[in-house]
Order: structure tokens, then C-alpha cells, then sequence
């Protein structure tokens, strides 16, 4: 390989490494914050998740409720991935608890471990 083809080739992987964080950035959403976040939220509650980002998680509840979660530290590849585990022998999912980032590679595999944070109750902003 010549030494100019190389060079385009470390630039071009450099320039994708600068990008690849911004993917993993959330669209901007019509939420805002509504009451005082809370500690735990009932998982039978929970409908659906939205990973938003590396550290934003939107709980979506029966009712549509949504509880906002901003991880305390960022968690490597959740908002690339995102989808996650995690266990609990309560009936609740609080914020001592710890999730883990699951990819896909010939089966889902388990990534980063990361604790959450509290969960704040949002709301849709008015027009």
C-alpha cells in the first residue's frame, strides 16, 4: 500500500471515529421536566424503553407516563446498542440498581455494566 493510500486511509478512520460519537446523541424531544424525581419506578409499570443516549434512558409507563433516567457516568455503547438488561430481585427498578448493555454478535452479548440514576417524571411541553 503506498505511503499516500495510507494516509487516506488513517484519515478516513480517524474523521469516523470523531463521528461515530455524534451518532449516538439524542434528537431533541418536546419533554420537559415535571415534580421531583423519584428513587424507584414498579417494573410491572414499565411499557417500553427509549435509550436516548450514553446516558439518558426514557422509561415509557403503562399510561404514558414517561420517567427520564440520566445515568450518573456514561455508559459505553447504550446509546449505540440501544437495548440492556438488568436484575433485580425486587419489584421495583431503583437507582442503586445496575444495568448492562447488551450487542449483537451471533447473539446478544453483554457490554458495559452501568448504575443508574433517579427517575424524573416528564412531561410534554405545552404549545
Amino acid at each position: 500500500m503506498s505511503t499516500h493510500r495510507t494516509h487516506r486511509l488513517a484519515l478516513v478512520m480517524a474523521l469516523a471515529c470523531v463521528a461515530g460519537p455524534a451518532l449516538a446523541k439524542s434528537a431533541p424531544d418536546n419533554l420537559v421536566p415535571v415534580g421531583k424525581p423519584v428513587d424507584c419506578v414498579q417494573i410491572t409499570s414499565i411499557r417500553s424503553t427509549d435509550v436516548r443516549d450514553d446516558r439518558t434512558i426514557d422509561f415509557i409507563m403503562n399510561g404514558r407516563q414517561v420517567y427520564r433516567n440520566t445515568l450518573p457516568d456514561s455508559c459505553p455503547s447504550l446509546g449505540f446498542e440501544k437495548r440492556f438488561m438488568y436484575k433485580t430481585s425486587l419489584s421495583q427498578l431503583c437507582s442503586v440498581d445496575i444495568i448492562t448493555v447488551l450487542y449483537q454478535t451471533n447473539g446478544l452479548q453483554r457490554g458495559a455494566s452501568c448504575g443508574l440514576g433517579k427517575f424524573q417524571p416528564m412531561q410534554k411541553m405545552a404549545k
